[in-house]
């Protein structure tokens, strides 16, 4: 391939089944920092990638860490876009999935999004919410809304209705650029219902849907790995051999990451064979799908951290600062795996295991 960056990121496929990938990522790599590309790419994508718990999870997460690897904003794009696929036909959706959609469940203090019926019997959204990804340039969304009885539930959203206005954030940081995430205002928009009222929640795709994050942030850390490597490699062409903490620390990311992208494909196996079977440890055979997406989330974004620590200390701050696409992954990284909330999602998990959703 003529550019190194574009290498498919293997979780248990053979070699050879992944070269097909290798076509796709070039293109991804030449639409880096070309976000209406990246959308037209996710689109198209979209029409043939696999879904989560159909048989091929592992082929899916491949393809998400695959395209994060070559650029994590990409992998950013690409994934919201494939969750909302995957929602709308769980859900066995009315909703036409046409062009390139977001989902938007997250919530904000002092923002509320309210779902009602209209005198014809049609939902229709009033209010705010915040962090909606690229609102403005997506077609549709899969977005969370408090119903009547006040409960979340998911509807879907035509985001060219004139009743939805997108706030242009000020985006600061140096992460994540071309994907600022700002608030959308809805008045009176027409949404579709999507799986009826607590469905979004308690489906087990919801929480198929976090791995497949997670999926994107070890894509991430194998491109950092990946940086890291060939500077040790290119050091050595040059007659600087990497001293024993070089090389001790380029064992240990071979043992983070051999260790992660093994559990991964083990989980993903268990997904495709109907286990875990239910959302919240009803099934008392095994752990609950969301236990399981906690320990994926979990042990990927503290992998990520670990690899993104050792190899800046080796590497110290002249890639940081003199490397554009080092450094943009870094910063892109550091704040997409932000979305793991750290010792708060391990006390959801605590909880779970205290209650007996473990398998030890």
């Amino acid at each position: 391939m003529s550019q190194p960056e574009a290498r498919p990121v293997r979780i248990s496929s053979e070699p050879v089944q992944l070269q097909a990938l290798e076509p796709m990522l070039e293109q991804v790599w030449a639409a880096v920092g070309d976000v209406r590309a990246l959308l037209a790419l996710a689109k198209e994508i979209g029409d043939t990638a696999p879904k989560p718990g159909e048989g091929n999870t592992a082929k899916l997460w491949e393809l998400l860490a695959s395209v994060t690897a070559v650029d994590v904003a990409a992998g950013r794009v690409l994934e919201p876009h494939l969750d909302a696929l995957a929602i709308l036909e769980q859900a066995d959706s009315p909703a036409t999935p046409e062009g390139a959609w977001g989902v938007f469940a997250a919530e904000g203090p002092g923002l509320k999004l309210e779902a009602k019926r209209d005198d014809a019997g049609n939902y229709v959204l009033n209010g705010s919410k915040p962090w909606c990804s690229l609102a403005a340039e997506l077609d549709g969304a899969v977005i969370t809304a408090h119903a009547e009885d006040n409960s979340r539930a998911a509807f879907a959203v035509d985001l060219k209705h004139p009743g939805v206005s997108c706030e242009t954030p000020l985006w600061t940081s140096r992460g994540l650029q071309e994907i600022p995430s700002g608030t959308v205002h809805f008045d009176q928009v027409p949404a579709t219902p999507v799986g009826g009222e607590g469905w979004y929640f308690a489906r087990p795709g919801f929480a198929w849907g976090g791995m497949g994050v997670a999926a994107c942030w070890l894509g991430g850390a194998v491109a950092v790995a990946r940086d890291f490597k060939t500077a040790l490699a290119k050091g050595a062409d040059n007659g600087r051999e990497p001293d024993q903490v070089a090389l001790a620390s380029l064992g240990e990311v071979d043992r983070i990451l051999t260790s992660v992208t093994g559990y991964l494909a083990q989980t993903a196996e268990r997904i495709d064979t109907g286990e875990p079977e239910t959302p919240d440890g009803h099934n008392s055979n095994s752990p609950s799908a969301w236990s399981e997406a906690l320990r994926v989330r979990g042990t990927v974004a503290a992998a990520v951290e670990r690899v993104q620590t050792v190899v800046t200390q080796n590497l110290g701050p002249a890639p940081l600062a003199f490397n554009e696409a080092y450094g943009k992954r870094m910063a892109d990284l550091s704040l997409y795996i932000r979305q793991h909330h750290a010792m708060r999602d391990d006390a959801q998990l605590g909880a779970l295991t205290l209650k007996g959703d473990c398998g030890w």
